[in-house]
């Protein structure tokens, strides 16, 4: 699983402020092929 970007409120991003970017978790497959595991807003 990833989470591309870094984006600010995902796990270890958090911002002082509180601000939260919406983004996506993404699962692989044996096969190297990603899918949308989880999607946060």
């Amino acid at each position: 699983m990833a989470v591309p970007g870094m984006p600010i409120g995902s796990p270890g991003m958090e911002a002082p402020d509180g601000r939260r970017d919406p983004y996506d978790v993404l699962a692989f497959d044996k096969r190297g092929r990603t899918r949308v595991f989880a999607h946060h807003t």
